[in-house]
This record gives structure tokens, sequence and C-alpha cells, in this order.
């Protein structure tokens, strides 16, 4: 054979030899792209986004979008092959795994962070909103979880609404565990809850035997529950969106419900996406895969894209052409730039610059 064919053919086995191992070694990284982006004025899967009844709705036109970013699963192991593409491709993203995913972490158990985190981001939204439009919320103590093996398991319920402990009202949820722990433990507590998904306020006493608490801190009675704050609205409010997890759809469930409960069309007709989390306050929170969600974002049409204040930074540093960031810290923030965008006041839009 001569030299320089079996030079060729040497090189061609190296190079397969190569590929092969470098399609088997798994690497401890996790690949995010751009996701779904989805109108919040407008309908997904075939059902309105947001949906209210029980107050008077209005018109809308033109996009308020959420943005989402596709990852891979918690469990999913990723071969060197893959890891280059993606570091190569504009338009995905190499993290290692555990930024996305804690060691330890089960895919289902991210599922579920993700799912809590989606219906409070919902319940937050719906507040600020209503907050924004001055439309009192309600607000009582229930029952947000209970600890297995502890003396309340079986007698109290996550969802029961808790009025009074010892015949003493609670306003907050800080109250519950300042009249337990008033107790020794052994001693017994009465609990004035209005069982989950019972029709009326029909109350009924749950007495229950504190034990001692067995953490770091002092001594203390508990009977193992965790208390928590819920919402009661006017009117109701259900967002229908499927298939996405995270806290980072607040801002923009919010303004859509401003804009379909206003006469006010919000955008004037023009594409504006976004995304950040939000508070009970209105305030706006930071959130992770800016960069893909506006590539997502620019993708579908977009024209401006709503971005908190601390991904202002990361987004521009890498802007999708003809889309403009607006930096917002609180909802008033993104009000004030909608109203800004669909008058035609470009220029005053507040911007995101670089570091």
């Amino acid at each position: 054979m001569p030299r320089r064919t079996a030079t060729l053919l040497a090189s061609t086995l190296t190079l397969i030899a190569l590929l092969c191992v470098a399609l088997l070694w798994r690497v401890p990284y996790a690949e995010m792209s751009p996701g779904p982006t989805v109108n919040t004025l407008g309908s997904h899967g075939g059902d309105p986004v947001l949906q209210i009844s029980g107050h008077k709705t209005y018109p809308t036109s033109g996009h308020l979008n959420m943005t989402t970013v596709r990852v891979t699963s918690a469990d999913y192991s990723m071969n060197l092959v893959e890891a280059v593409v993606g570091w190569l491709a504009h338009d995905q993203k190499v993290v290692e795994h555990d930024t996305l995913y804690p060691k330890g972490q089960t895919a289902e158990q991210a599922d579920q962070e993700n799912a809590e985190e989606f219906t409070q981001s919902q319940d937050s939204a719906k507040v600020a909103a209503l907050d924004e439009l001055g439309i009192p919320v309600g607000s009582r103590v229930i029952v947000a979880a209970v600890v297995k093996g502890a003396p309340a398991e079986g007698e109290l319920h996550a969802g029961d609404v808790v009025k009074a402990v010892d015949g003493r009202p609670v306003k907050v949820a800080g109250d519950v565990a300042e009249l337990v722990t008033k107790h020794k433990a052994g001693q017994k507590v009465v609990f004035t809850v209005v069982p989950k998904g019972a029709k009326g306020d029909a109350t009924r006493d749950v007495t229950i035997t504190t034990a001692k608490s067995d953490d770091d801190g002092a001594a203390r009675a508990v009977v193992g529950i965790q208390a928590g704050v819920e919402h009661t609205f006017p009117f109701k409010i259900d967002i229908k969106l499927a298939d996405v997890g995270g806290p980072s759809a607040g801002l923009m469930f919010a303004l859509g419900i401003v804009d379909k409960l206003t006469p006010e069309d919000l955008t004037g007709g023009k594409f504006v996406a976004g995304t950040g989390t939000i508070d009970d306050q209105g305030k706006v929170g930071p959130i992770g895969g800016i960069d893909m969600k506006t590539i997502g974002a620019r993708q579908k049409g977009a024209e401006y894209f709503l971005t908190p204040a601390d991904n202002c930074a990361e987004a521009a540093a890498d802007t999708p052409s003809g889309l403009t960031l607006v930096k917002v810290k609180t909802i008033d923030d993104a009000m004030d730039a909608l109203k800004d965008i669909r008058e035609g006041r470009t220029s005053a839009l507040p911007s995101c610059t670089k570091g």
C-alpha cells in the first residue's frame, strides 16, 4: 500500500475513533435555546391565555408576549459533540449542568419547583395588575404545607384557611407560629379552620398536641405546618398556559391583565415582548436565559422587549437586530414605556446599555 494512502487511511480511522469517543464522552453541561413565545392577549392551544369573568373587559390589539427558554432536562446527559456545537451556535447556549439543576435535584423535583414558581408568579401578577388599577385584593392565612409525620398530619391539610389559633384571630402568616410557640411541647393547641374546598365560611375546631422542635434552633413547640397567605380576588382571573414553568412570565401576565381590564389599548397595535418576575408590589426581578429570550422574541416578530433592569447589561451585550430593549424596574415603568411606544415617543424609552 502506498505510503500516502496508508497515511490517509490512518488519519481517517483516527478521526473516526476520536469522533466516536466524543459522541460517547459525557460532559457535565446543559443546553439552553429560544423557547416558545406566547401573546398573553391572544390564545394558545385553542384557549384564551387570560380568561376574565365577573368584570368588564375591553378589546385589545398588538402583542404582549411572554417569552421562554427551552432547556435540556435534568436527567439528560450531553456528549462532547453536542457541547461543542452548542458553544459555536449563536442561538444556543451551553452552561454548567449545576447552574440549571443543583446537585442532587431530580427531573421530577425540578418540574415540581418550576410548577410551583409558575403558580406563584400567576398569583403575584394578578395582585400587581389589580393594584395598578386600584382594585382591592383580599388575603387570608392558609396552611401552605404539612410536614410528613408531624402532629398536624391528617388533622390539617394544605389549603385549609386558618381563622384563629386558641380563639385568637390570625391576620398574617406569622401569627400562627407565634401563637403555637406560646405553648410547651405536649400541650394542646386549637386551630379554627375553614377546610379546603368547603362551601361558605363554615369553620371547625381542630385540636392538636404540640411536639418539640427538632431543628438546630432553640427548642419550641410545633405542630408541623407551614402557614402562608392566599389572595382572594373580587372576580375570576384564569391564566391558561400549559407546559410552561418558572416565575419569569409574571410581568407580561400582569400587563396582559391590565390591558384587558382597561379601555386604553396598551400597545397601540405594536408587537411588544418581554420577561421578568413580579412581586405583589409590582417590582420586576431578573430571570435567566435573557439572551435566548430576546432571540426568540425577535424571531417571532417583536419590535420592543421589556427587560428587567438587572438583566439589561447581559441583554445589551448581544441584542438581535431590529429589537429595542426597554429597561424596567416596576410595572409602573412598563406602563410608562408602553405609553411611549403607542404614542411614538421611542426616543424617550429607557434603554439597556452594556456594562
